[in-house]
């Protein structure tokens, strides 16, 4: 969501990144630092972290009660149900609030750009209406993959629990494991691939017949692509050194 927020502030409201860090960035990273240790240490003091499939959770472990003759009837064992219920809605509704904030934003920014384009097209010559064009076209296809990594990451995840909460339908294991465990940490990863993509697309541009695998090498670990020049450099000179020798001595 602060990536999301970055680009409208950065875009719509015409801001740069050093006012940004200084009016928003900071707030938000105590903010966000401030949110998820609550929400860490307040299952502490109730004793809910419970051990499942290698994981800590919050969900209760229930067995048979002992008190009661009716077998079928389940009790709390370890944790706090009331506990886990309003943690599992917090973080259900910031996730939904997250989903929904990206949504609006990246759809704003997007009708930002259209009308800006279009009216430039009024005063510039057809040369600078092409780049203009060639310009939003790109900023409207960052902010298409940064909304698909959103949704990829979260959106069908929350959907899944959201359809599993009213009964509606049951989602097999393996697949909401997979969405829930491997997908949310992601988005990140798949942020920094769109945020260096028009970075990869010049290296390609420059490079052609470059995969896009290697120019993310390459634009990733400069420092990597930099020693292997300059090792190829230099002996490159040594061969022209040899080569010179010999044909003085010839």
């Amino acid at each position: 969501m602060a990536l999301t927020l970055n680009i409208l502030v950065l875009i719509v409201f015409e801001w740069n990144q050093e006012k940004f860090a200084k009016k928003v960035e900071k707030q938000l990273h105590i903010i966000i630092i401030a949110l998820a240790l609550t929400m860490a240490i307040i299952p502490l003091f109730f004793q809910s972290y419970n051990p499942r499939c290698g994981n800590c959770t919050i969900e209760v472990i229930f067995d048979e009660c002992n008190s009661t003759d009716d077998e079928e009837e389940l009790c709390v064992v370890r944790g706090n149900l009331t506990v886990a219920n309003v943690l599992f809605f917090i973080g259900f509704s910031m996730v939904f609030i997250m989903l929904i904030f990206g949504t609006v934003a990246m759809v704003w920014v997007y009708v930002h750009v259209r009308r800006q384009e279009t009216k430039t097209k009024r005063y510039n010559f057809r040369g600078v209406q092409r780049d203009n064009h060639r310009e939003s076209k790109r900023i409207r296809k960052i902010l298409l993959l940064y909304t698909i990594s959103l949704y990829l990451c979260w959106g069908i995840f929350a959907a899944m629990v959201a359809l599993e909460s009213l009964g509606s339908i049951q989602i097999v294991y393996g697949i909401r494991v997979v969405f829930k465990e491997a997908f949310p940490p992601l988005l990140g990863f798949f942020n920094m691939l769109v945020y260096f993509l028009p970075k990869c697309l010049k290296y390609q541009q420059d490079h052609p017949g470059t995969w896009l695998m290697i120019a993310y090498f390459h634009v990733l670990c400069p420092s990597v692509n930099r020693t292997y020049c300059i090792s190829k450099t230099r002996s490159g000179e040594k061969e022209d050194a040899v080569g010179a020798s010999g044909i003085n001595f010839a």
